[in-house]
């Protein structure tokens, strides 16, 4: 992060090396990521609606904005209580197109994630949207509005997080930059932080998948392109 915003936004000509050097020599450190130590949110049912064919099939790739995105819910724990974030992905530019924080992960959580995402939906887009499958993901109410947007819906086989580990990879980073070691003393407090993150994700956060760009400038060119 840091080599990639001297060269992007100062114009510096220098490495990693170099920059993890002049670290070590500040006492800058950062935190490495713990693979497999956290306990994922759940909210398979069981067989209680429609069900979807995975058409994503790991294949993360996308060629443009708009085409592949993938949703999950994950939780936190937030002053004594629990709260849920619902993002919706865009696996192209690695953006956080629509989300959701609430207190309960209901059906309604679900309503006010697709009520942002259609409304910045552009004009002629038909992407696939890949989740697991949660039984919001299998109600009718859910499943009638991607159909009638129409968004292809994937599902991930049952059991398998692997089939949705683009969003699973997303969860990690933020639980990893912003919220771990870190306390709220109210749920508002904490939607308020998150929203913030979420923008910092989308126009600040360089990434080395997108060539030191952030999701929002890695968009831009793509379709200036």
């Amino acid at each position: 992060q840091i080599a990639m915003c001297l060269r992007a936004e100062l114009g510096a000509v220098v490495a990693d090396k170099t920059v993890l050097k002049m670290m070590r020599e500040m006492g800058i450190r950062c935190a490495i990521r713990r693979r497999g130590s956290r306990r994922r949110y759940s909210s398979y049912r069981g067989l209680v609606g429609s069900t979807f064919e995975n058409v994503i099939a790991r294949d993360f790739g996308a060629e443009g904005p708009w085409q592949k995105l993938g949703t999950d819910v994950t939780e936190f724990k937030v002053a004594g209580a629990k709260a849920y974030w619902a993002p919706v992905l865009d696996f192209c530019t690695k953006e956080i197109v629509a989300s959701d924080i609430s207190t309960s992960p209901d059906l309604a959580q679900q309503h006010r994630m697709l009520d942002r995402l259609l409304e910045a939906l552009p004009d002629g887009a038909a992407p696939t949207m890949h989740s697991d499958m949660g039984w919001q993901y299998q109600h009718e109410s859910y499943t009638s509005r991607l159909e009638g947007a129409g968004i292809t819906q994937s599902m991930s086989r049952k059991g398998n997080c692997i089939d949705n580990a683009a969003t699973e990879q997303l969860f990690g980073h933020v639980k990893d930059e912003f919220y771990r070691g870190r306390e709220w003393g109210s749920f508002e407090d904490f939607k308020r932080d998150l929203e913030e993150y979420i923008a910092h994700w989308n126009t600040r956060r360089r990434q080395v998948r997108l060539k030191g760009l952030t999701p929002e400038e890695f968009r831009n060119r793509a379709l200036a392109a």
